[in-house]
């Protein structure tokens, strides 16, 4: 019998591993590149929408319940999959011809964003808090069909092997953005109420909020997007997907609404159900413990100086590098691995606001608490990407991913709601403790959904 025939026990020789310098090589590439500065554009509005304007409303006298039941504007997150079969399919007048289905879709939401932050930056949420509202929210719609159209430019960008590295890539531009729009905006804010002139300091003594300074702070955050604008600009749009034509408007509608789920439940069968339970819950820990973090911090005395100093400098830090080690580890590990390492350093790091709850006003400790959580939040996200991108068909992408990631985010921000109701009624330190437990969950899906991961087929 010729050795070249193999028995039906043999075991599949597993593929050689790229040398290190080949894994670290990749960040260089021009996709990488692209998607460092389009994951900033992407993460600068989050930010302003949720925990940044969170610290805003509070420290202008908003109570904490209505500063949780206004984090469900980020609601928008979670249901942009309505509104991305239109993203994935329908061409923009005059902007597609010109820049071709992505980066039309990109442009676009990318000027709406800007015009958002512009309205959030001239109204005073002490005289009406509805100006301020309506502009987060049509900021968040527009920053959720950026993400649509982003997701499907980064998926459709690279190979399989390469999503891990673009995706860290992401991450780091995303985190980055929102280290700019958390303490950059706050630094922003100090420094505009330190050149305020002296007559109108003394005027507004008896009061720390100023609204002149978040002006420029916002103001300075919609310039911020013309790092993105000028990418959408200067990339060349990725080869288009040939799809078959609609002959009429049900076919249009069942190859854009219907197919991508479809294909998804053909391939996964009834483990589709575990595979969004797990999107679904898997970011619960942050999403929830984020949306009080920064009335924490007003409330435990840290001024903006000492807020922006430490998330900007750690912060950023043990962002980058945890994004890094997230993205290399998923190249060299395995997604699944490091899914389950980010689950439980998510958890684990939430218990650490808790104990700072406890201790007190300390500048030392906060730098502590908030370079593990960065590094944590880092390395979780850049493997989460990773993961999400490899359940999607590259025929489908918009569409897919975008169902995804708002699984990810429906029911967290529907729970974060709730989250300024809870401290009130119990206090800081048990809310932390409670969102670190509800990461418990996670950790037993992450198993499960590896074994369905190793017997799916490829999409």
């Amino acid at each position: 019998m010729s050795d070249t025939t193999a028995g039906p026990t043999a075991a599949p020789v597993p593929a050689p591993r790229p040398p290190w310098r080949d894994t670290l090589r990749v960040y260089l590439e021009p996709a990488s590149l692209r998607m460092l500065t389009l994951g900033f554009s992407a993460g600068l509005p989050l930010l302003l929408v949720l925990g940044t304007l969170s610290f805003r409303l509070r420290e202008a006298g908003i109570d904490r319940s209505t500063i949780g039941y206004l984090s469900w504007v980020g609601l928008a997150y979670a249901f942009k999959w309505m509104w991305a079969p239109l993203v994935d399919r329908m061409p923009i007048p005059l902007l597609t011809p010109l820049l071709g289905r992505r980066r039309s879709w990109l442009l676009l939401s990318q000027a709406a964003i800007v015009a958002g932050l512009v309205g959030m930056a001239l109204a005073d949420p002490r005289h009406a808090l509805g100006p301020v509202v309506w502009c987060a929210l049509a900021v968040a719609c527009a920053s959720a069909t950026q993400d649509i159209a982003l997701d499907a430019f980064r998926i459709e960008s690279a190979d399989t092997d390469r999503q891990a590295a673009l995706a860290a890539a992401y991450q780091t531009g995303y985190r980055v953005a929102m280290i700019w729009a958390g303490a950059g905006v706050l630094w922003i804010a100090a420094r505009a109420e330190a050149a305020a002139p002296a007559a109108q300091a003394l005027a507004q003594s008896a009061q720390a909020y100023q609204n002149g300074a978040w002006r420029v702070a916002y103001l300075a955050m919609a310039a911020s997007m013309a790092v993105g604008v000028v990418t959408v600009l200067f990339s060349r749009e990725p080869a288009p997907v040939q799809l078959p034509p609609a002959r009429n408007a049900a076919e249009w509608l069942r190859g854009a609404v219907v197919e991508p789920f479809a294909d998804f439940l053909a391939r996964y069968g009834w483990h589709a159900a575990l595979v969004l339970a797990l999107i679904a819950v898997y970011r619960i820990s942050d999403v929830v413990m984020g949306i009080m973090a920064n009335p924490f911090y007003v409330d435990m005395g840290y001024t903006k100086d000492e807020v922006a100093a430490v998330t900007k400098v750690y912060g950023v830090a043990m962002t980058l590098a945890g994004a890094f080690v997230g993205g290399v580890l998923s190249m060299r590990l395995g997604v699944m691995r490091v899914l389950m390492l980010g689950a439980v350093l998510s958890a684990a790091s939430n218990l650490l606001f808790a104990w700072l709850a406890g201790h007190g006003h300390d500048v030392g400790a906060l730098i502590a608490v908030v370079s593990a959580d960065n590094l944590a939040g880092g390395i979780a996200s850049a493997a989460f990407i990773a993961y999400l991108s490899g359940l999607t068909n590259v025929r489908y992408s918009a569409t897919q991913y975008a169902l995804f990631s708002s699984m990810m985010l429906l029911l967290p921000k529907f729970v974060a709601g709730f989250s300024g109701d809870y401290v009130n009624a119990f206090g800081y330190a048990q809310f932390f403790t409670s969102t670190a437990l509800l990461g418990l969950p996670v950790l037993v899906l992450v198993a499960l959904a590896a074994r369905v991961q190793r017997r799916a087929p490829p999409p």
